[in-house]
């Protein structure tokens, strides 16, 4: 199955992005290979980027704040073991206290190294990074690999505390609804939302046999799926057949 998210507001789709470059990071940092390392570099810089709003720390802090009180809200509950109720909100407090006790925006620190802001201002233009224009960062590049991941391991943890915190986020997101079974007849599908409940992102899977890729929009009152087929130039053209797909809306 194919796992498509859409986020229904600006706040979800910055955590989203956020998880995707940290997930990137993580792959790339490990490797051996050089090329792998100057693209850990560039998706660094990335993540400032992207977290560079003013008051994403605060609103990520904001719904920590928000998962602890509800966790703490089943306290007393007896279909509840009250062992692992501590434990999670004790994950809380730690990502709370990690984001909290960081200084400024994620990657703050990155901005006071003038080798790695040199490399940044050349990232963006085309072959910007070459050894003719950057020869120490070509030297490091030719550093021994244990060398080089050690750096990026450290520039990196300046970015840790906000990557804790994003993926928690998201998590208990995904697992706070159950997904259902539903139908695109002649490829459309629409749907209400009840105005009783807030929904922040949707989560749609689909059989990859069925060779149809979902158009999503939405907003607080309704959410829109279009499928579509890819044509060999590419192109891609509304179905007009039945599918079947699994459907989350998660608040």
């Amino acid at each position: 199955m194919i796992l498509y998210e859409y986020p229904f507001n600006e706040r979800i789709r910055t955590y989203l992005r956020l998880e995707h470059l940290f997930r990137r990071l993580g792959e790339l940092v490990p490797s051996d290979s050089a090329l792998h390392h100057h693209f850990a570099l560039l998706t660094m810089f990335d993540i400032m980027d992207v977290a560079g709003r003013a008051d994403l720390k605060s609103e990520a802090l904001r719904d920590l704040e928000k998962q602890k009180a509800v966790f703490n809200g089943y306290r007393g509950n007896p279909a509840i073991q009250e062992s692992l109720l501590d434990a999670f909100v004790q994950q809380l407090d730690r990502a709370f206290q990690s984001l909290n006790n960081a200084t400024g925006k994620a990657g703050q620190a990155l901005t006071e190294n003038e080798w790695l802001m040199g490399i940044r201002s050349r990232a963006g233009i085309p072959a910007g990074t070459c050894e003719f224009d950057l020869p120490a960062y070509h030297a490091w590049q030719n550093r021994p690999p244990t060398e080089r991941r050690a750096d990026l391991q450290r520039w990196a943890s300046s970015l840790s505390p906000l990557a804790e915190a994003v993926f928690l986020l998201l998590k208990l997101l995904r697992d706070a609804d159950m997904p259902y079974r539903v139908i695109a007849t002649g490829g459309q599908f629409q749907q209400t939302l009840p105005q009783s409940r807030s929904f922040q992102l949707l989560r749609l899977r689909i059989d990859p046999a069925l060779a149809v890729v979902p158009e999503i929009s939405g907003n607080r009152l309704m959410v829109s799926v279009r499928l579509m087929r890819q044509d060999d130039q590419g192109h891609l053209q509304p179905s007009t057949e039945d599918a079947p797909f699994e459907l989350t809306l998660c608040a």
